[in-house]
This record gives structure tokens, C-alpha cells and sequence, in this order.
């Protein structure tokens, strides 16, 4: 009798170490963060706080959301599901305080920071408002919507306003200010306002972060997997809220957010105040060549090095000092860039420190603002050549 294999039971054979193997190597468990430097004194920890599970109306276990976090490189997610809103009722039995008591063991073991949270579901006025860093949820499941937030901030929460511009809410998509938010600010029961919700990002939003001093956030708000509402392997990824904390840990993250360090992140947009954003630059991007020396009526290329996973888009008059630059640039996420940089013939020869002006159009102070940095350049002239 032949030892060789028929045909059939080998490629059977073979398409079953196929399959084990297709399956070994989605079970590899990959983090990939996006990289981003710290800032003098701080950490730069990027996390969601807007985030729900089965336990409310979303359509994930709870645990599947730390792991989610720590895949997609996430420090801190707050597990914020509805209070009053649970329609899965009828399959899980409501549990206001369950979700986070799943989620936050295996977030603990996998080094991601899962905050206590809940979503004060009513309609506008006042509208959404998450309540983070619970003890407990339960004593927000009262009638009145100011006797659930007086609750939260009882237990020390920070209280954010969700998406103002939710078309649950405004059917043109444009956020409104009203009465009742000039009594939460009058009341201290309103710390954050979210900038960026899912993929829409609010000017009124950001300009009213600006105008009354609430901190600038930005939630994914997901209920699907985070996979389906984002394309992950394909470098699509959630907004995120970044905290300049003192270390990686709940309190910190706390504190910082009371001070307002800060910022939101959708995409390649930065969003948040400019002695938030300038340090978080200027860290990103440094000159490797800072010294040049250049001839009269000659050029040379300044290299630009972007140590982020951000692209940084950069706009200017066109030079300073003598020393003729673009006017609009690209700093490539993750390389360096090069930037023609040119002596106009004439320019007397000798040494000068040039400060070049751009803007950062995607880090946004404003609305209608960008970042104003500079490149800083130590330029030496040469005479031309006789």
C-alpha cells in the first residue's frame, strides 16, 4: 500500500493548516499607537471619554472596549452608557454600575485607564451631558436633569455637554447655546463641551470652549465595534481627547482635565488652545539642519523633521529676514521634509538668526484660527562668487 497521501486528504491538509494559521495570526493581539510626543512636564495620553457598551445602547460586551482602547493605542477610555436610555432591557438585565465592573479588569491588566462614567440622557435643553469619574450611577436616575448633574458633581464628576450639534437634536446640524447652559455655568455643573463628536466637529462648539473657558473634547461616542465605525487597518481612526497629565493614571487624568490641559484630535486636526498646541508642536517638529549657510542669489533645502504620526500643514508670507521660504508647506507624519529655502542676490553677507513665520492650519485655536509657530534658523550669507 502506497504511504503517499491522496490528492484530496492532502489538500484537505493543507487547507486546514491554511485556516489555523489564518487563525493564529488574528489572535496576535498588536498595539499600534499613534505617535505623538510629550510636552515639557506632561504626558500626552490619548483617550475617549465618550464610549458605550450592551448596558446601554451600544453593541459591544464592555471588556471588548478596553481591548479595543488598548489595540488602537488609546491610554484611558470612560465608559459613559445611558442612564435613562436602556434598550436591550428586554436581553440584559439594566445594571447602571455593571458595565464598568466588567470593563476595568481587563483595561487594569492590559495598562489602559477605564474611568467610571454616565451619559444623562434629556432632551435639549439642556441635552447630553457625561458625568465622569463616578463612584456611583445610580443616584443619577432622578426625574429632574439638575438634581442628576447636582448628583455627579456631588461625587466630584466632571461634567461635559456631548455633542451640541447632534441632529437628534438640531435638525440643521448647527449647535445652539440656550438658557439653561448659562444656568450650568452659573451653577458650576458644566466643565467640557465636545468639539468633536463621532466625525462631526462644531465651530460653535469650539467657540464657545473658547469664550467661557471650558475645556476643548472630542468622544467617538461609539456604540458599533470600533472597527466597524472605523477603518482601523486602514489607519482610519476614532477622535480622541488629549490629556496633558502628570502621569498615567486616573487621578492625573482628573486633574488635568480640571485645568484644562486639554485638546482635540479628529483625523490630522488639532483643536484647542494655543499654549495647549504650541508646546505639543514644537515637540513634533525640529530642524536638522538649523545652520545654513547659503550664497547670494542661491538656495538650499531646509529639513524638516516631524517626529508625529500627525501631517502638520503649514502656511506663511513667504520668508523673513532676508531668507525667501514657501508659502504653503507640507510636514510629513513620521519624515522629514524638505523645504527650498533661497538668499536673494544683493543681501549682504554675514551672520543672523531668522525666525520664519508659518501657521499651522490643522491645529486650530479657533474656528477661523491656526497655530502661529515659527522655524527658527541660525543663516549665514555668503558673498557671490566674483
Amino acid at each position: 500500500m502506497s504511504l503517499r497521501p491522496r490528492p484530496v486528504v492532502a489538500a484537505a491538509a493543507f487547507a486546514a493548516a491554511l485556516v489555523a494559521l489564518s487563525a493564529a495570526a488574528h489572535d496576535v493581539r498588536v498595539r499600534r499607537p499613534l505617535r505623538l510626543p510629550d510636552v515639557p512636564g506632561f504626558l500626552t495620553l490619548q483617550c475617549d471619554l465618550h464610549v458605550h457598551t450592551v448596558f446601554s445602547d451600544g453593541q459591544v460586551w464592555p471588556d471588548t472596549r478596553s481591548e479595543e482602547a488598548w489595540r488602537e493605542g488609546l491610554d484611558a477610555i470612560a465608559i459613559t452608557d445611558h442612564v435613562e436610555y436602556l434598550p436591550h432591557r428586554r436581553d440584559l438585565p439594566p445594571s447602571l454600575e455593571r458595565s464598568w465592573e466588567i470593563a476595568a479588569p481587563l483595561g487594569e491588566k492590559l495598562g489602559v485607564v477605564v474611568i467610571k462614567g454616565s451619559e444623562v440622557t434629556r432632551k435639549m435643553p439642556p441635552g447630553h451631558l457625561n458625568a465622569l469619574f463616578l463612584r456611583e450611577v445610580c443616584p443619577l436616575e432622578t426625574p429632574e436633569w439638575r438634581d442628576a448633574l447636582r448628583a455627579a458633581r456631588t461625587q466630584g464628576a466632571f461634567l461635559v455637554w456631548n455633542h451640541p450639534a447632534w441632529r437628534g437634536h438640531q435638525k440643521d446640524g448647527v449647535a445652539r447655546w440656550y438658557p439653561e447652559h448659562d444656568e450650568l455655568i452659573r451653577e458650576g455643573l458644566l466643565d467640557a463641551i465636545e468639539v468633536v463628536n463621532d466625525r462631526v466637529y462644531s465651530p460653535e462648539a469650539h467657540r464657545w470652549a473658547v469664550e467661557k473657558g471650558l475645556a476643548v473634547v472630542a468622544g467617538s461616542d461609539v456604540h458599533d465595534p470600533s472597527n466597524l465605525a472605523w477603518h482601523v487597518h486602514e489607519g482610519d481612526r476614532r477622535p480622541v481627547t488629549l490629556v496633558f497629565a502628570k502621569e498615567r493614571s486616573e487621578g492625573a487624568i482628573r486633574e488635568a482635565l480640571l485645568a484644562r490641559r486639554t485638546a482635540a484630535l479628529s483625523g490630522d486636526t488639532l483643536l484647542g488652545d494655543a499654549a495647549i498646541l504650541r508646546p505639543l508642536v514644537e515637540a513634533a517638529l525640529a530642524i536638522e539642519n538649523p545652520r545654513l549657510s547659503i550664497r547670494a542669489g542661491s538656495a538650499a533645502y531646509l529639513r524638516v523633521r516631524n517626529g508625529s504620526g500627525l501631517r502638520f500643514e503649514l502656511t506663511g508670507p513667504g520668508g523673513a529676514g532676508g531668507l525667501a521660504a514657501p508659502r504653503i508647506a507640507v510636514a510629513a507624519a513620521d519624515g522629514t521634509s524638505l523645504l527650498e529655502v533661497s538668499v536673494p542676490k544683493g543681501t549682504a553677507p554675514g551672520r543672523r538668526q531668522v525666525a520664519l513665520p508659518y501657521t499651522v492650519s490643522n491645529a486650530k485655536v479657533t474656528p477661523e484660527e491656526g497655530l502661529d509657530i515659527a522655524l527658527v534658523v541660525d543663516l549665514e550669507v555668503l558673498p557671490p562668487v566674483k
